[in-house]
């Protein structure tokens, strides 16, 4: 049986049920690391790590102590060749370990959107399968930006942000999803609208109606997807 240390960094974003459900029908364990309180095993001991995403930002140590260490973590990970994937913040932190550069996006992305491949993305082992042209579910305001380091590619990207999945060349176990289509669940989009009510207060607004329509339009699809997706990531590892 496969083993993930799974980063969790808000009380209310968890593993999701799409990932959830993959895991179980692979028979893989995720082993739920409550970052802000717990401390973190030896890494040794599991066969990747996964990281979620969440509220903080990839510069806010001051406000988020758990960062420095995480990101020791990671570092560490990848100078040992370690699995690693990473969704929306945590893509953000892998992207970071990696030598990229985090900020502002050019606009806060909610929602459910269209992502395109890339040519780099189509033939990496992880979207064996997976169209071109997918329905990705966003929540986010940072993100990775360009350049990126030489041997960083771009596997997806849409018109709300232009990198919206990276890899590393030739490690294609490490491995950034900007987007939370492991989350995209109904129950699980209501649950962050609910949790999350703050920080979507700010403007520009959000039809909340939207997105729980949306989610229930692809929660069927995107499910299916991720299994996919989630199993040949597993393949890799």
């Amino acid at each position: 049986m496969k083993r993930l240390l799974v980063f969790q960094h808000m009380s209310w974003e968890g593993p999701g049920q799409h990932l959830i459900d993959s895991a179980r029908g692979l028979g893989v364990a995720l082993d739920i690391l409550e970052v802000w309180h717990m401390p973190i095993p030896d890494i040794r001991e599991y066969d990747g790590l996964l990281l979620l995403g969440g509220g903080p930002s990839v510069d806010q140590e001051g406000e988020y102590p758990f960062l420095r260490d995480e990101k020791r973590v990671i570092r560490q990970a990848i100078e040992a060749d370690m699995p690693c994937l990473g969704f929306c913040l945590g893509h953000q932190l892998l992207a970071d370990a990696l030598g990229a550069r985090v900020g502002a996006n050019f606009q806060r992305s909610i929602g459910f959107i269209s992502g395109q491949l890339t040519d780099e993305g189509c033939r990496h082992p992880a979207f064996r399968g997976i169209p071109r042209d997918i329905v990705i579910f966003k929540w986010h305001g940072q993100a990775v930006l360009p350049p990126l380091p030489e041997y960083v590619n771009v596997l997806v990207s849409s018109p709300e942000c232009e990198i919206e999945a990276i890899s590393v060349k030739g490690r294609p176990y490490i491995l950034g999803l900007q987007f939370d289509n492991h989350a995209a669940s109904v129950a699980d989009v209501k649950n962050w609208l609910e949790s999350d009510q703050e920080w979507l207060s700010s403007p520009p607004g959000i039809d909340p109606d939207a997105i729980i329509k949306g989610a229930q339009t692809y929660e069927s699809s995107m499910g299916e997807q991720f299994k996919a997706f989630f199993k040949n990531y597993i393949d890799l590892i």
